[in-house]
């Protein structure tokens, strides 16, 4: 997106004719008349140079080029950039302190800014380029932090080619280096050995840097070497590929002289790389012991700080151990809650066709038991079915029984109620046993 199609989404009345001559008119009168066309140029300029992640701008290129309507430039846009740099929302770039320079040099220009700010001409201003306030806090930040990610240790020593790098370029990281220079949380640092190296040392703490000392130099040819063996490292993988690329080719068409020529350059180019990788490997282990060097140094100034600590607020030693052992009892607990959930099963890796396939074997033996359940379930019905039938016969013939002997009965009843009782409960205890 270009910044006039950024600027037409970001105003939506950019191309109204009427409201452009308003707004594009010189300032006059008092600052109560001209401040909300102030306040919108000072929005817009912040906005395109935040959505573009310009630290740095010249004022030709946003008078001529970004506000540039039909051949019409705003003519208010120069005292815009003198207030904006009277407010501090801008700096010219030969304002910002040198990087590198000493510590002393720099805390006494920011003493004689402080003291004695000069005040630029208009003519002087729009011929520097001008430096973002606010972008350049949010761009150390920013570097500060993609340092932290690559670095575990309290401070780091990088290559000024790498900090341009992540800063953007040679003009964008001088500005945050100034920056971080003069807030305390970098400070540049040279050595000259075989060859000029620069770098920087930045605190990746919310302490301020330490002073550079003769470990830092070190780490900061290391480091250098570093990159310098990583860069013959992809020039020989470059030239292996090649090589490979151009044995096949040859080989391929039949030229076999040819392609073991290229074969031989691709061994050798091989062999370089291993002794190339080799050496990184070793440099790298020595910067890994030093980094772990500090850490254990960390660690020793931390417990002697504890034990200090300890003595001043007369805490006894069983007091430490509880602490300690209630320390460990959460973190064991905090590891088994870990376990069991690592423990539990996912099913996020389930192919569809592995589901599918396991539902088609459960409607499988879903189907062969309700077929068993049925079978069963017809013979229970058949067995009930042949029950009843010999119940029923069973008891036709009780009744037959009792009609036969009925009338007899009846008449002994009549003479003898004891009797009668006994033959109705010999009749009760016949239909049971049928």
């Amino acid at each position: 997106m270009e910044v006039r199609e950024f600027i037409r989404k970001e105003v939506s009345d950019w191309e109204d004719e009427e409201v452009g001559r308003a707004r594009f008119k010189a300032f006059s009168g008092q600052r109560s008349d001209w401040e909300p066309t102030y306040r919108f140029w000072n929005h817009l300029i912040l906005s395109i140079a935040k959505h573009f992640r310009l630290l740095i701008i010249s004022p030709s290129q946003v008078k001529n080029n970004w506000f540039n309507r039909n051949g019409l430039t705003p003519l208010c846009l120069d005292q815009v950039l003198l207030e904006m740099y009277n407010e501090g929302e801008i700096v010219r770039s030969g304002d910002i302190m040198d990087p590198t320079s000493g510590r002393m040099s720099i805390l006494l220009r920011k003493f004689t800014n402080l003291m004695l700010k000069p005040t630029p001409s208009l003519e002087a201003l729009l011929q520097d380029r001008l430096i973002l306030t606010t972008l350049l806090k949010d761009k150390a930040v920013e570097v500060v932090k993609l340092l932290s990610e690559s670095h575990w240790t309290c401070s780091c020593v990088v290559t000024m080619k790498k900090f341009q790098d992540i800063c953007g370029g040679p003009e964008e990281a001088s500005a945050v280096l100034s920056h971080l220079s003069e807030t305390g949380k970098a400070q540049y640092l040279s050595i000259r050995k075989k060859e000029f190296v620069e770098g920087v040392k930045v605190s990746l703490s919310s302490a301020p840097v330490s002073n550079i000392s003769s470990l830092d130099s070190d780490v900061l040819h290391l480091v250098s070497t570093t990159e310098r063996l990583q860069q013959q490292l992809d020039v020989i993988d470059r030239r292996c590929e090649m090589s490979k690329k151009s044995a096949l080719a040859f080989l391929r068409s039949g030229n076999k002289k040819v392609a073991l020529r290229h074969a031989r350059e691709l061994k050798l180019a091989n062999e370089s790389r291993e002794k190339c990788a080799s050496f990184l490997n070793r440099v790298e282990e020595v910067l890994s012991v030093i980094a772990n060097a500090e850490s254990t140094k960390k660690v020793s100034e931390a417990i002697q700080i504890g034990a200090q600590a300890i003595k001043e607020n007369n805490i006894s030693v069983e007091e430490v151990e509880f602490c300690l052992q209630e320390l460990e009892e959460s973190i064991e607990s905090q590891k088994q809650v870990e376990k069991a959930l690592e423990s539990t099963p996912s099913y996020t890796d389930v192919e569809d066709e592995d589901i599918e396939e396991e539902f088609n074997n459960l409607e499988l033996e879903v189907g062969s038991e309700n077929l068993q359940v049925s079978t069963s379930q017809m013979g229970v019905d058949s067995a009930v079915e042949v029950e009843a039938l010999e119940s029923a016969d069973s008891l036709s013939d009780a009744l037959s029984n009792l009609k036969l002997t009925g009338n007899t009965n009846r008449e002994s009843a009549s003479k003898n109620p004891m009797l009668a009782m006994r033959q109705n409960k010999s009749k009760k205890l016949e239909l049971e046993a049928t």
